[in-house]
């Protein structure tokens, strides 16, 4: 449009019929070829974002000075906002743009995640990859060309492969490491656990379940046998019928809480060994005879035969036993009674004198040996081999002497356990507890009580009759202050009457100048390595 007036103000105020008025498209169904024509051309419409049509086109014909026709043309009534074309084209551009940069974008994520597990890969892997060049998209080089790629050096290579090695030991090793770690904490836990059920199996409750009694097998053929394995299986503890080093005898071993197998027991050193009544004897026999009548040393004794044994077993802690002892000694007391009737009834027949000696060839096949002797064997043998000898009448004793040493074994551990205590000399219960005082001062008295009761010979009731008279150790130490001279200190407490009893059979005594004196050298005594019990 042009802002020339004049002719505008021309055609509006001219009254001529025949001048031509302003001509409006939207009012005609087709635009007349005349006005077209006299149009400067049109600019090209161009369709907004949002898909809907809408022109503006006016020219004004001629320069300024000249007539001019304006055409006004729309689709619609609306008012749709304009917007100028080279700013829509610049928006189109805009878009172009971004979608490009997007696309690149993501192909720029894509390379980066290849690279990335790239790196992540074994030196191994590493070196069969193939090596790809970098575009200079990739790399960021803004040369013109852009086609030639940047390859890495030898030596960048070969640090680079060292660079993943030494990390992969690393990781091998803190690997290595954690399993170490992990395989010690393991072992630390299976030791405390076996030290516990090692200490639980050594209670009394506990401690004979894990026993295994060992007979000798020629043992079990005596007469007795059966009964000795019954009550050894009544226990509760294992039974292992096994050849033993010394012939007919029982030994025990301790098995571990969490083993099957018989390589994981321990044996015991406690032996005992059964012996016949012949062997006994026997022994006895050449004892007496090597003793007493300077006989051969040839024939084993009882103290050389036990000897023996402990010899080939060092390590073991053997004790006899015999059984039927006493039947022997009532049939040498029957035989002696019997020749003592024959004789005094005066059988002198031969052919009496024959049949009484086939029928005594039995019982005279053994020595003969006293109660006394046999007494003194078996104390020179427990005094010169420390083996003591038990005698049973019957094999039920027997059975039963095997069952409470198969206990006694069992227990042992715990009981030495128990006895380890700090002290060398044994504490009661009620003196191991001590005296408990509370704040307000009740227990005191008991606990001066108890001191003076810590000497010597020294009774509840003499320790009453100090109490009775010095109640506390302040009051004592005040009357030892108020004495004068040394000797009435040391007598202070020997004429305090000491009571026993009650009613008529009641009787008194002093507490004496021992005990006084003792009882001052504790109060004044400077020197602790001084003996009380020692006079002035």
């Amino acid at each position: 449009m042009c802002s020339d007036s004049p002719p505008r103000e021309d055609l509006r105020s001219s009254s001529d019929s025949d001048e031509e008025l302003p001509v409006f498209d939207f009012l005609q169904p087709h635009p007349s070829t005349d006005i077209a024509s006299q149009r400067a051309p049109q600019k090209p419409e161009v369709n907004n974002f949002n898909g809907k049509a809408a022109a503006f086109s006016g020219s004004v014909l001629g320069n300024c000075g000249s007539a001019d026709v304006m055409t006004i043309s729309s689709d619609s009534d609306d008012d749709v906002p304009y917007v100028p074309l080279a700013q829509r084209l610049k928006l189109r551009q805009d878009s172009a743009v971004l979608t490009e940069r997007n696309q690149k974008g993501s192909a720029e994520s894509m390379h980066l995640l290849t690279l990335h597990k790239e790196r992540r890969s074994t030196p191994e892997e590493a070196d069969a990859l193939p090596l790809r060049h970098l575009s200079a998209s990739e790399t960021g080089d803004a040369s013109p060309t852009g086609t030639k790629a940047t390859k890495r050096s030898a030596k960048e290579i070969r640090a680079s492969r060292e660079d993943a090695l030494r990390r992969q030991q690393a990781r091998e090793r803190q690997q290595q490491d954690r399993e170490a770690l992990k395989q010690e904490q393991e072992r630390q836990k299976a030791e405390r656990r076996a030290l516990a059920e090692a200490a639980k199996a050594l209670r009394p409750e506990e401690c004979i379940k894990h026993m295994v009694v060992a007979v000798d097998p020629a043992l079990l053929q005596l007469e007795g046998g059966g009964t000795l394995l019954a009550s050894v299986q009544a226990l509760g503890c294992s039974c292992a019928i096994e050849k033993q080093p010394v012939p007919r005898s029982v030994t025990w071993a301790r098995q571990a809480p969490s083993a099957q197998n018989d390589a994981s027991r321990a044996p015991e050193p406690h032996v005992v060994m059964q012996m016949t009544v012949e062997d006994f004897v026997t022994l006895i026999h050449n004892y007496i005879r090597e003793e007493r009548h300077s006989g051969s040393a040839c024939s084993p004794t009882l103290t050389s035969w036990v000897q023996e044994q402990q010899r080939r077993h060092p390590d073991k802690r053997l004790s006899l036993a015999v059984i039927g002892l006493e039947s022997y000694f009532r049939a040498r007391k029957s035989q002696s009674q019997k020749r003592l009737r024959a004789a005094v009834a005066g059988e002198e027949a031969g052919g009496g004198k024959e049949k009484k000696k086939q029928r005594n060839s039995q019982a005279e096949k053994l020595p003969e040996v006293s109660r006394v002797e046999v007494e003194e064997a078996a104390v020179h043998l427990q005094l010169h081999t420390g083996v003591s000898v038990h005698f049973f009448s019957t094999w039920k004793e027997f059975s039963d002497h095997i069952t409470m040493t198969t206990r006694a074994v069992a227990e042992a551990p715990f009981k030495r356990a128990r006895e380890q205590t700090g002290f060398s000399f044994y504490l009661e219960s009620e003196w191991a507890g001590g005296q408990r005082v509370d704040k307000a001062g009740k227990g005191l008295l008991e606990a001066w009580k108890r001191q003076i009761q810590q000497f010597n010979r020294v009774s509840s009731d003499v320790a009453a009759a100090i109490l009775a008279a010095y109640p506390s150790p302040q009051l004592l130490k005040k009357a030892y202050s108020q004495c004068r001279t040394e000797n009435e200190k040391l007598s202070l407490l020997s004429d305090l009457l000491i009571r026993r009893g009650e009613g008529v059979t009641s009787t008194t005594r002093r507490v004496g100048p021992e005990l006084s004196k003792r009882l001052f050298l504790l109060m004044h005594s400077r020197d602790p390595e001084q003996n009380l019990d020692a006079s002035l």
